[in-house]
């Protein structure tokens, strides 16, 4: 194995023995394997790959689809059925939920148990512990058992465990799910400090999540690797294959409609426009256009011939943020389309989706039907955002059928780019245009 590898999975392969019935179990055993009472399930099937240190990789995929199993074998919780796993460095993982504590300790008990466990002994794990309570941030539930916790809470004393323990790896399967958002943003900025030293390996169905922190992905599907490569180009291809299907993947289905006779939102300008469109922070935006050659996601059935910035009418190459612009989709379809939604996303240089929208809402009550030959335009109006420096790029998409279930009929990636030039937006995504901003001084005594 390399120096520079600390993961190396060769060949790797899990298989579960399914009994439809208990007895069937005893059978097995009582024959020694001169007959077969069991359907044999193939959780992995030859997975290789390595990761070199300080590596960030993120692991994506459908439930059932090996992750987990894949992390266990990786941590030795799990014995592998075939190939090899070879592992350099002290590894911290927070697995299934609660795994390593035992529900009858309180969480102090569990502290000490837990660090024990992962590698720290007696007088590390006095140093550091009011660090761990510190960041677990449960109050007065330290000394409480942990089987009287909330999923939260666990996964708020785990985390802070191993954030305390000095691994080279630190392997992460889908825990900050059931964090609350605060502590979510703490693990996060954790997370991307360890990067800086360690190795880490993320598993995650937020995809927006895996494309901001790691370097590359690993997509596993039934058991096998799919793709492997840059996180931007695995996670769009992950989400094309979920697409590809008339079930939308998992959705927040809460969205409340609206009618599209709604009142009109009362427009404003940051107050510093003026100062800033008359100084070199403008927020330049150069439009590179359209490209018809883009990758794109189809069944054929339809395509988007157009995608432009428009101002009065007319195609834009050059635009400011904080000005008003349309953003034009000309699609055609080959067949009927009676609910067609037409949307889009523009993401940054990293695939994260900075902003978007799509046309359902507005038409939810009365839809508008494509007849088969036919073509739709669809027509986004809105403030350009003060976007910070950087390129970006535009997906567009047209589908048919509800926000909650639709059916993809052509997806295509990078369609029209653009890239800001000069921007008074130092941090975060987008700028958003401010009412007013006030500064009071006040004399002493008043």
């Amino acid at each position: 194995m390399s120096p520079e590898v600390v993961i190396a999975v060769d060949h790797l392969g899990k298989a579960y023995q399914v009994y439809q019935r208990p007895q069937d179990r005893f059978l097995q055993m009582l024959l020694r394997g001169r007959k077969r009472y069991f359907n044999e399930f193939q959780a992995l099937k030859d997975v290789s790959f390595t990761i070199e240190r300080g590596e960030t990789v993120g692991i994506i995929g459908r439930n059932g689809s090996g992750k987990s199993t894949l992390l266990q074998i990786i941590c030795g919780t799990l014995l592998q059925s075939s190939g090899q796993v070879s592992v350099r460095g002290r590894i911290a993982a927070l697995l299934e939920l609660g795994a390593g504590f035992n529900p009858e300790f309180t969480g102090r008990e569990n502290v000490n148990l837990y660090a024990s466990i992962l590698g720290l002994d007696e007088t590390q794990i006095a140093a550091r512990f009011q660090s761990i309570v510190s960041f677990a941030d449960i109050g007065e539930f330290l000394d409480q058992p942990v089987k009287t916790y909330s999923s939260g809470m666990v996964v708020r004393l785990a985390f802070a465990v191993i954030a305390h323990v000095d691994a080279d790896i630190l392997i992460i399967d889908e825990a900050l799910a059931v964090g609350d958002a605060y502590f979510v943003q703490k693990c996060m900025r954790y997370l991307r400090r360890f990067r800086e030293r360690g190795t880490l390996l993320f598993v995650s169905h937020d995809t927006s999540s895996v494309v901001a922190l790691c370097d590359r992905a690993i997509w596993l599907e039934s058991g096998g690797i799919r793709s492997i490569g840059a996180a931007k180009d695995v996670v769009g291809l992950y989400l094309e294959g979920l697409y590809n299907t008339d079930a939308v993947p998992e959705t927040d289905t809460r969205t409340i409609a609206t009618s599209r006779n709604r009142d009109a939102a009362v427009e404003y300008r940051d107050q510093r426009q003026a100062l800033i469109n008359n100084s070199n922070l403008r927020n330049d935006i150069e439009v590179i256009g359209f490209n018809e050659h883009a990758a794109d996601f189809t069944d054929g059935q339809a395509d988007i011939v157009d995608v432009a910035f428009l101002e009065d009418g007319k195609k834009l190459s050059w635009m400011v943020g904080g000005e008003s612009v349309t953003l034009k989709i000309h699609c055609v379809s080959a067949i009927e389309l009676d609910s067609p939604i037409v949307g889009f996303f523009v993401k940054n240089r990293l695939g994260q989706h900075v902003f978007g929208d799509n046309t359902y809402l507005t038409y939810w009550e009365s839809p508008i039907a494509v007849p088969a030959g036919g073509s739709c335009v669809a027509s986004f109006e809105f403030t350009m955002p003060m976007l910070p420096v950087g390129d970006y790029s535009v997906d567009v998409s047209i589908s048919n059928g509800t926000q909650e279930r639709f059916y993809m009929i052509n997806w295509k990636y990078d369609v029209l780019l653009f890239r800001v030039e000069a921007s008074a937006i130092v941090h975060g995504l987008v700028g958003i245009p401010m009412r007013s901003i006030l500064l009071e001084a006040k004399a002493p005594g008043r």
